[in-house]
């Protein structure tokens, strides 16, 4: 992985911090990329801590501006992408039958519009490099559901889609 540049959605926390250190540890540059400044800045910390590589970019990647943005920047700073990992996710859990549109908005707009606006926007530039890779996490909830969960599983279920597209 030396030399080459990833972008990390979700990288915050969880699955996409873990991610964001392996990458890191095997010589990538990690674009930190996620709402929350202070979390993506102490992910950073520990990356460079440990001889790595990293920058933090909060972005809402819900907002196709940001989200330009955020490549753009990666663009500038590092001059190419080559890899992508799509792993910024929200729940907002509850019954379908009491489930607002705002929740369920929330969590289609994080999950998979969100994805959907990365890949645009990344896809274009590995066109031009004519390599890359993206990744695109979604869940087992995308492919057999679960109660409670109709936002998130439909979200999920499209990141499927739109991966397999």
């Amino acid at each position: 992985m030396t030399g080459k540049i990833a972008i990390v959605t979700g990288a915050g926390q969880g699955l996409g911090r873990a991610i964001a250190l392996v990458l890191a540890e095997e010589g990538a540059t990690v674009a930190a990329v996620g709402r929350t400044a202070a979390k993506l800045d102490k992910v950073v910390e520990e990356i460079r801590g440990q001889g790595g590589s990293a920058v933090a970019i909060p972005r809402d990647l819900t907002e196709e501006e940001q989200v330009q943005s955020m490549v753009d920047e990666v663009m500038d700073r590092f001059g190419r992408i080559d890899i992508l990992v799509n792993n910024a996710g929200i729940t907002r859990d509850g019954l379908l039958m009491k489930m607002s549109e705002e929740d369920f908005d929330a969590v289609i707009n994080t999950n998979l519009k969100g994805c959907f606006h990365c890949m645009r926007f990344v896809s274009r530039q590995m066109l031009k490099q004519r390599s890359g890779r993206i990744i695109n996490l979604s869940s087992v909830s995308g492919v057999a559901g679960n109660a409670g969960q109709a936002n998130y599983a439909a979200s999920k279920a499209g990141v499927i889609g739109l991966t397999k597209t």
